[in-house]
This record gives structure tokens, C-alpha cells and sequence, in this order.
């Protein structure tokens, strides 16, 4: 700056001999110099270079003390007045002695969490504020910490913020630009708390629904998984710079954590690198390109190797392969599991040198400091090299500017009007209108009429907490205190929507045990239909591990009992999973797949019961007959032809991508620009869709392909494209898709991306009838 400054006086002083721009000369020598000084002094995270030349400077003043704290991670209750971390106290305060030990002796960079009960945006800004202020005015070097949380179906750790439909119900809307929008907004409400980095999204593909945490993904299939992630980033970070409205995002977990042998949190997946790279890696690999800001690496272990440990996965993958420049972060308390239950590492100093030395930047520690001073011991002992310890600095320290916080430490809750107000919760209300699932409609038993009397039962049927599912005020989303007030259950909503007097409520059985089923019975014969809200029990992580996918019997029990009345059944599932049903499926006549919705579902749920709304959600994950474990449509499935007739394994309830409608959609035709794809050309694939109904309707058209023959065993069929679309009665709609050799890739025996030549099918349709087809060659 000082050379262009120097210029432009030069310059100045020259047209200045004139007298009568002498003045002219003085205005433009100032305005130029404003300029120049403006252009400097925001100097934000758009600006890399400027960036990487405060972070070298930056890196060459720090200490290694200060370097190992600013890769450590702890949970704000480390510096709490209460001692317990799930102690249920109703403030938050920081003891100032824990605060400066945390800050100026242990030089720690990022915290992690909360206390038991949901803080309010004013007391979370005075939280991090109080932070903050300490960090950028009380230590050596001034540098900000960075505050994260779990924030994966909105900003559902503070209070009265908007809550969303999980993961897997948004997948079920199969509307990427929704998913975008409740990103957005819950960026905009994190930043209302005074928090700018969100541990979401979650793009593991999930292939075994005994673990708990299936709801917190986008279901099975890793293209759907793929769009749905990158608009979630998208809605999160903004398209440019991560401004004082949006957050950092954080991609998990890195890797196969969906997929473990026995579906148990935390535990080893099998998974050859040809299926990860295939299946597994592509939403990551979208990720890096959209600028996901860091990912969070899995707690579970691939091929008997814990993924924090992976160097193979983290450094030569991730970081150079994919070329990601964002920060590597363990997940909560893996340093220990490596030790205490992987079994890796004899001690936590040497799970220290394990993860560093793999690629970890940041260490989730969460109850103390410990990873740092192993990680300086090591350095000094030359175990872990000093420059392995600088990458990982100066990912942090890019990763603090980019979002900001050297110039704006802290953001104020009284500068978000819109947290929490009737814009943001109509979006997710809309979100649950489009994610909701018909499964069944027997014949046409819904809608119904509003006229007609309901009894109304099941353990969530008059429940907040099954509609919001875990993750929802507290960490479990079982806790009653926290629920916001004003929310209606299926039961009250449905009270509300028609005359009271018309509508019964009893709760049959609470989740496994039985409360008045016998009163029920017979108060059914009162009623013209009865509403069955099934649910399972509300937790996460370790907890939401089942070995079994069936409802406990007593719920099952219950349905078996009131199909004995011989009155209309129409089942409701909140679920985040799916559960096994196939027992009871036959005795009810229509069956609503509710995920976990939000608090906001419940009107939109009755408006789909009694009409006013005309469902339109597909199931993002196949729903299994039989068994514990569900078979994904793509690589499971094959089709044969002997004496006994053509067979197929994949036999599934309802499979992946179906869901009903209130109207009936006709698909015309399929066709393409051309029969022969060449090269790095392109075909267009127009499918032609028609109402043929008597209402207006929302379609998701999808289009998959299948390898009629390959060098190893292809995919049954892969999704590579769709699209959501409105028709009004008797209206026809040409939706056209783009394709080209990236879809007909698939990896080889070599572990390599490539295409072969040959014949390829084209499908799209109904997913429970016949599908339309059309084959095309590709050639090289």
C-alpha cells in the first residue's frame, strides 16, 4: 500500500504545478487515498492472499503452546460455576478463574455446547460475548475463539428458535431449494445466538436403519444425499463470503458412519474401497467443491481401522486427493474412545499422536484441555512434527478469518427481526407439507370427511417431542419443560381443525407399555375412523441403537386390537427410521409416513388427513418388509429368470422413492436427443408427465440408469437426476434432463472412476408400477 500511496503523491504533486487543478488534484489524492485505505482496512474473507499473509505473520508470533491450544476444542460447561456437564441449571455462568486458565494457559481456540436447557439468543450472545472479549483483549496475541454447536433441523438449541423437519424428512420432500432455504434460516437464527459454526450437514449414506442416527441423514442413495448436502452448504455459507447472516458448515462424518456391521453407533464398517469411493465418497467430494468450511471425521471404524486414526482417509484422500484447505475435526471425545474403546491406543498421549499425525486439525477433547499438552509433550519429543502442527494452525486461523471473527468478534441478537417469526416457521411448515409420505390409501379412505367422528390414539398422538424427534431443545428431544407452548399435537390440531365433538382421544399405550387399550376398544364403536400414531422412543447417538427394527409389541398390539373393531384405520408413523410394520400393514387402510417432522407438521398433517393439502412426499430410503437390516435399492438387487420364474431380492414394502398422491400422474414418454452417447458429449432426456386427476398435484420425477453389462457387477439401477414438479388437473408437463458420461461412470476393480462402452437403460415412472424405458449405446 505504501508503494501505491507513494505513486499517487508523486503523481499529485505534478498536476499540482498547475494551479487550476491544484484543487482537483488535492480532492483525487484523498478520495484515491480513501479508497486504497478502505480497500485495506476490509480486508475480509473474501481475500485470500491477504488472509495468508495474516496467517503467516500470525503463525511466526505464536508459541507452540498457543499453536496446540488453538487445535483444541472443549465444551463450554469446562468453564462453567456448575460442575456436571448435563447438570440441569437453569443459567449459564462462567466462572472467570476457569475462563482465564481455559484462555491464557491452555490458549484454547474453539468451544463446543451448552448446559442441559435451551439458552436464549440473548443469554447465548452474552455467553460467547464474555468469551470472546476475553480472548481478543485479555491474551498475547488477541486471536478469536470460534463457537460450534449441533444445529442439524435449525437452530434447535435456543430457544423459541424455528425448529425444522430432520434430515430425513427434508430428503422426503426431494425439494433441494427447500432444503437450501431451512439451511438460510437456520444460519441466520445460529447467528442470532451469537454462533457461526454449525456441526451439519450430515451426509452419510445410511444402510443400516438399526443405527440411531438414520433420521439426521438424507436416507440411502449417495446422488440424492449429494444434492441435498450441497444445498444445505449453499443455504449455510451463502454463494460468496460467509457474511455476518450465514455460518461455516461442518460435513460428517467422514466416513461409512451409516453403515456399520451391526448398526451400532460408533462401531466397524466393511466397506472395500471401491464401494467407498462409489457410494460413500461422492457427497463428500461435492462438499469440497461447494467450499464446505470443515468436515467432521467418523467415530465409528472402516475396515477395522477407526477413521480417526485413517491417514490414508484424511491426509491422502481428503486433503490431497480432493484438495480440501478447511479444517479436519474429531468428533466429541474420540481422543478417549481411541483408547478406552477402539482400543487403538495405550493411553490418550499416544491417541494424541495417532490423530495429528492422520490429519485432524482440531480435537473435540470436550471436558478438558488434555489433547494440547500431549500434542506439545509429542512435539518436543519429535513424534508429531512442528510442521504438521502448522498446517493445522493455519487452517484454523484461515478458517477464524473467513468467517470473520477478527473483525467482528461477536454478533447481536437485537440485529436478527426475523428469528424465530411467522416468515421462518411458514418455510417449515411448508417443508413439512412437502416431506410427509402417503403409503397406503386403500380404497381412497383419505381424505376424509370433516364431518365424520374420530378416535384419536397412540403414543404420539398428543406428543411435541415425536414430532420434533432428538436434537431438539435438549440433546435427547425428550424433555417435556423445554417444549414450546404454543405447538400443537396431532391430537389438538385435529381438535382444532374440526368440530370438538367429533373428535375422541385416549392414549392406548405410552411406548412400551400398555395404559387403556381395552377402553378403547370399546370406545372405537363410537367412532367412524380411528388415527393411530405410532412412534419409537425418542434418543441419539448410543441410546437410539436398536436390535431390532419392530415396534415394541404393545403398540403393534394395539392396532391388532382395534382392527377387531372392524372401524376404518389410518396409521401414522413418526419415525426416524423405518420400523418394521408388516404385521399390522395389512389390518389398516391408510398408513402416513410422518418421519420426524417438527412442532410445525402437525396442521399440515391434518390438512393432508382431511384433504386441504395433497400430499407429495417420496420415501428418500427403501422400507423393508422383513429382518433388521434394509436392502438399498442400487447394488443389492438383482433380477433372475429360471425354472421356477423371474425372482427379485429386492422385495421391499414400499420402495425407495415412492409415496402416493391424492391425484394420479401418467408418464407419456421418454425419449432422448440421441440413441448414442459419444465421449464428453451430452443427451437430452425428455419425460413427459400428466395429471390425469382430479386435483392438483405435486410429482417428483426421477430418472435412473442401469449398466446392462459391465466388467464387475453393476447397480441394479442408480438415480442420476430429478425434478419436482406442480400439475393442475388434466395439465401436461415436458421435464427435460441433461446427462452425460459422468452418469454412466461407476469405479472398477481397480478403484478407478471410468465408463465402458455398451448398453445402457434409461427409466423413470411410478415406482410401484411400470416404469417407461428407453436405451441408449455409449461409445468412446
Amino acid at each position: 500500500m505504501f508503494q501505491l500511496v507513494l505513486t499517487t503523491f508523486l503523481i499529485m504533486k505534478t498536476i499540482s504545478k498547475y494551479r487550476y487543478v491544484t484543487s482537483l488534484a488535492i480532492i483525487l489524492f484523498f478520495t484515491i487515498i480513501s479508497i486504497m485505505s478502505s480497500c485495506f482496512s476490509n480486508e475480509n474473507n473474501g481475500d485470500t492472499s491477504t488472509i495468508d499473509f495474516k496467517v503467516e505473520n500470525l503463525i511466526r508470533e505464536m508459541t507452540l503452546e498457543e499453536k496446540a491450544g488453538q487445535m483444541t476444542q472443549i465444551g463450554i460447561p469446562v468453564i462453567l460455576e456448575q460442575e456436571a456437564y448435563w447438570d440441569a441449571a437453569d443459567t449459564l455462568i462462567i466462572d472467570t478463574n476457569k475462563l482465564k486458565k481455559a484462555l491464557t494457559e491452555d490458549f484454547v481456540g474453539s468451544f463446543v455446547g451448552k448446559g442441559y436447557y435451551p439458552p436464549s439468543r440473548k443469554e447465548y450472545h452474552q455467553l460467547i460475548k464474555q468469551i470472546q472479549d476475553y480472548a481478543t483483549k485479555n491474551t498475547r496475541l488477541g486471536i478469536p475463539i470460534v463457537y460450534a454447536t449441533d444445529a442439524v433441523h435449525g437452530a434447535h438449541y435456543t430457544k423459541a428458535s424455528t425448529i425444522f423437519p430432520h434430515q430425513i424428512a427434508m430428503a422426503a420432500t426431494w425439494n433441494p431449494d427447500l432444503v437450501e432455504e431451512m439451511a438460510k434460516i437456520t444460519a441466520y437464527e445460529l447467528r442470532a445466538s451469537n454462533s457461526p459454526w454449525n456441526y451439519a450437514p450430515v451426509i452419510d449414506v445410511s444402510w443400516q436403519a438399526q443405527w440411531g442416527r438414520t433420521y439426521e441423514t438424507f436416507g440411502e442413495d449417495p446422488y440424492l444425499t449429494t444434492v441435498m448436502g450441497a444445498a444445505f452448504i449453499k443455504g449455510a455459507q451463502g454463494t460468496k463470503n460467509i457474511d455476518s447472516v450465514h455460518t461455516a458448515t461442518c460435513a460428517k462424518h467422514l466416513i461409512g458412519y451409516g453403515s456399520s456391521q451391526y448398526g451400532m453407533d460408533r462401531k466397524n464398517a466393511i466397506i472395500p474401497e471401491r464401494f467407498l469411493r462409489q457410494y460413500y465418497l461422492p457427497p463428500f467430494q461435492k462438499a469440497v467443491k461447494e467450499g464446505v468450511k470443515s468436515i467432521m471425521v467418523s467415530s465409528g471404524l472402516v475396515n477395522s481401522i477407526p477413521c480417526h486414526i485413517n491417514k490414508n482417509l484424511i491426509t491422502k484422500i481428503l486433503k490431497e486427493e480432493l484438495k480440501f484447505d478447511g479444517v479436519v475435526i474429531s468428533d466429541w471425545g474420540d481422543m478417549q474412545f481411541l483408547s478406552e474403546f477402539h482400543k487403538t491406543a495405550e493411553n490418550h498421549k499416544e491417541a494424541v499422536k495417532k490423530m495429528v499425525n492422520a490429519g485432524i486439525d482440531i480435537c473435540m477433547v470436550p471436558y478438558d484441555a488434555s489433547f494440547a499438552k500431549y500434542l506439545i509433550d509429542l512435539v518436543n519429543e519429535n513424534e508429531v512434527s512442528i510442521d504438521r502442527v502448522n498446517d493445522a494452525v493455519r487452517r484454523i486461523l484461515k478458517f477464524k478469518h473467513e468467517l470473520g471473527l477478527f473483525e467482528q468478534a461477536n454478533t447481536h441478537y437485537e440485529n436478527f427481526q426475523d428469528f424465530g417469526s411467522n416468515k421462518h416457521i411458514s418455510v417449515s411448515s411448508k417443508a413439512a407439507k412437502e416431506a410427509i409420505t402417503l403409503l397406503k390409501n386403500k380404497n381412497n379412505t383419505l381424505p376424509l370427511s370433516e364431518k365424520k367422528k374420530v378416535l384419536i390414539t397412540g403414543v404420539s398422538a398428543n406428543s411435541i417431542n415425536y414430532l420434533n424427534g432428538p436434537w431438539t431443545r435438549t440433546w435427547s428431544g425428550k424433555e417435556t419443560t423445554y417444549n414450546d407452548k404454543n405447538k400443537l399435537s396431532i391430537y389438538g390440531a385435529i381438535k382444532s381443525h374440526i368440530d370438538s365433538s367429533n373428535v375422541n382421544y385416549l392414549q392406548g399405550t405410552n411406548y412400551d407399555t400398555d395404559i387403556n387399550t381395552n377402553q378403547l376398544v370399546k370406545e372405537a364403536k363410537h367412532s367412524d375412523y380411528i388415527i393411530v400414531c405410532l412412534g419409537e422412543k425418542l434418543a441419539t447417538e448410543r441410546p437410539s441403537d436398536i436390535k431390532s427394527l419392530e415396534y415394541p409389541k404393545v403398540q403393534l398390539d394395539l392396532v391388532k386390537a382395534l382392527s377387531k373393531t372392524n372401524k376404518p384405520i389410518i396409521l401414522i408413523l413418526f419415525e426416524g427410521r423405518t420400523r418394521l410394520i408388516s404385521s399390522i400393514e395389512p389390518l389398516v387402510d391408510a398408513i402416513i409416513m410422518g418421519y420426524y417432522p417438527g412442532q410445525e407438521a402437525a396442521k399440515p398433517i391434518t390438512d393432508i388427513i382431511y384433504g386441504k393439502i395433497n400430499p407429495s412426499g417420496k420415501l428418500p430410503v427403501s422400507y423393508q418388509k422383513f429382518g433388521s437390516t434394509p436392502m438399498p435399492y442400487l447394488h443389492t438387487v438383482s433380477d433372475r429368470a429360471d425354472n421356477h420364474g423371474t425372482y427379485s431380492d429386492y422385495d421391499p414394502l414400499w420402495p425407495f422413492g415412492y409415496g402416493l398422491s391424492y391425484t394420479t400422474f401418467n408418464y407419456e414418454s421418454i425419449s432422448c436427443s440421441s440413441d448414442t452417447l459419444q465421449g464428453v458429449d451430452s443427451l437430452s432426456v425428455k419425460i413427459r408427465v400428466c395429471n390425469t386427476g382430479s386435483r392438483k398435484g405435486k410429482e417428483v420425477v426421477q430418472l435412473y440408469i442401469r449398466d446392462e453389462y459391465a466388467s464387475i457387477d453393476p447397480d441394479f439401477e442408480k438415480l442420476i437426476a430429478f425434478k419436482k414438479i406442480e400439475l393442475k388437473e388434466n395439465e401436461c408437463k415436458e421435464v427435460v434432463f441433461t446427462i452425460d458420461k459422468s452418469d454412466l461412470e461407476f469405479v472398477n476393480s481397480e478403484n478407478e472412476w471410468i465408463v465402458e462402452e455398451g448398453l445402457f437403460t434409461l427409466s423413470s415412472g411410478d415406482r410401484n408400477k411400470q416404469l417407461i424405458s428407453y436405451k441408449i449405446n455409449y461409445q468412446n
